[in-house]
C-alpha cells in the first residue's frame, strides 16, 4: 500500500497559519513515503523520519501555542492529544526503523489515517473559536 496524502478542502481549519503546516506535514509524509516505497538507503529514510518528526513537533508547539494566546477551552485535550499522537508516530517510526514488525504499508497507513484522522477531527474544532478571536 502507497498511500499518498493529499490536501483537501477538509483538511483547512481556517487559520492560514496552521493550514500552511498542515501543508508542510503533508509534504514531509509523502516524503518519507517516497523514500520507503523506492527502496532509498537508511540514511535517507531516517533523515525523512527525523524531519517528519521535529516539524510534527515543531506544529504541536506552534498550535498550542496559538490556542494557549486566544484561550482555547479544549486546549488541554488538544496537548493531550498531541502527546499521544506524537509517541505513536515517534513508535511506528523507530519500529521501522529496526526492522520490526511495522509493514511499509501498514507503517503508510498509519501515518495517513493519524494525520487526517487528528486534522479533520480534532483541528477543525479550534478553527472557529480562533477566526471569532480575529484569526483567519
Amino acid at each position: 500500500m502507497t498511500l499518498l496524502v493529499a490536501w483537501k478542502h477538509t483538511c483547512s481549519v481556517d487559520v492560514r497559519a496552521m493550514d500552511d503546516e498542515h501543508a508542510i506535514m503533508i509534504d514531509a509524509m509523502n516524503e518519507l513515503r517516497q523514500a520507503l516505497v523506492s527502496g532509498s538507503n537508511q540514511a535517507a529514510t531516517n533523515e525523512q523520519r527525523n524531519k517528519l518528526i521535529e516539524f510534527t513537533r515543531m506544529h504541536f508547539r506552534n498550535e498550542e501555542n496559538l490556542l494557549a494566546q486566544f484561550e482555547y477551552p479544549d486546549l488541554p485535550r488538544q496537548k493531550s492529544e498531541h502527546r499521544r499522537l506524537l509517541t505513536q508516530l515517534q513508535d511506528a517510526l523507530h519500529r521501522q526503523q529496526q526492522g520490526q514488525a511495522v509493514s511499509t504499508g501498514d507503517l503508510l497507513c498509519f501515518l495517513h489515517d493519524w494525520f487526517l484522522d487528528h486534522v479533520e477531527g480534532e483541528d477543525r474544532k479550534y478553527g472557529p473559536w480562533l477566526n471569532s478571536h480575529g484569526v483567519m
